[in-house]
């Protein structure tokens, strides 16, 4: 009875159910033709869009087309276009923007992580990445080339992908996603268990850069801790550096001394200034500047523990 008398008084009910627009009562499915006539700037392209095999293969009404997403637009049709009766993404919020790409998406297991993932909580919606009507030559339906798409927010990313030493991003030999999943990724098993930076473990739970420095990757018989434990940027900026090899310190020795400064052996015996700590390891002497001319093994090693040649 209640239903009744809203309907007939012309308003309709809206509510907000899981961050998602549930639609107004009395709607109904008009079907993708309908649609087509009022937008035909969208379906000039979407029949070359991944999205369209649902009307290819007719799928029922709500998971059909336009309306497998936008809901039923039976009341949007007889308003003559009326926007108040018909889910429209960039009004929506970025949650209810997920959850109704997930309706769909939700069986990917790249995109598992999502909900919990830093661009999910960061208020970052689906559409600000894909395009979801348009014809892409990127693949999956990204609106730019992935580099440019992900620029857009980090730009300072970019500008370190400009420095001397860097990944080659910008010549196309690596992608963001070779390294990254936007989408979120499981608990890390380096840096003290979290990795807040989306990266894409390699070979189930090892971090990202062995999956081409394979070499790297171990497990060795002596481990380094700072490599097992803290990963790669613990010594290295890994988009670009000033510092060949990508690593953080301009000189060798200046990163080693910022875990070994506690050693007795490093001295600089200069003429006439005492010594505070005598030892093997001069400073002074340029050759022992490089640390890894004798420790060469600084990833690990087989054979000693000092990783040594």
């Amino acid at each position: 009875m209640v239903r009744l008398l809203i309907l007939s008084a012309g308003l309709w009910l809206f509510a907000t159910q899981g961050g998602a627009q549930v639609q107004p009562l009395g709607q109904s499915y008009s079907g993708s033709e309908a649609c087509r006539a009022c937008h035909p700037d969208v379906w000039r392209t979407f029949p070359r869009n991944p999205h369209f095999q649902s009307v290819a293969r007719e799928a029922p009404p709500e998971v059909n087309g336009c309306e497998g997403c936008h809901g039923p637009g039976g009341l949007h049709v007889a308003g003559a276009g009326d926007k108040t009766k018909i889910v429209r993404f960039p009004e929506l919020r970025p949650a209810a923007v997920l959850e109704t790409c997930l309706g769909c998406h939700s069986d990917d297991f790249g995109k598992m992580q999502i909900r919990r993932s830093a661009h999910s909580t960061g208020e970052v919606s689906c559409i600000s990445c894909h395009t979801i009507h348009g014809e892409s030559e990127v693949s999956p339906l990204l609106a730019k080339e992935e580099r440019e798409t992900c620029y857009g927010c980090h730009l300072e990313v970019r500008a370190q992908f400009e420095l001397p030493f860097k990944h080659r991003v910008n010549e196309g030999a690596v992608r963001c996603s070779d390294c990254h999943n936007p989408h979120g990724s499981p608990t890390a098993t380096w840096g003290d268990a979290h990795s807040s930076r989306l990266v894409r473990p390699a070979f189930g739970n090892d971090i990202a850069c062995t999956r081409c420095h394979t070499d790297k990757r171990g497990p060795f018989v002596h481990e380094h801790p700072p490599v097992r434990v803290d990963g790669c940027s613990s010594c290295h900026s890994v988009h670009g550096s000033t510092n060949p090899r990508l690593l953080a310190r301009p000189a060798a020795f200046s990163l080693c001394l910022e875990c070994h400064n506690g050693a007795t052996d490093f001295g600089t015996r200069l003429e006439g200034v005492p010594n505070p700590s005598p030892g093997f390891h001069n400073l002074a002497d340029p050759r022992f500047q490089n640390c890894v001319v004798c420790h060469s093994r600084i990833h690990g090693s087989n054979s000693d523990a000092l990783f040594r040649r």
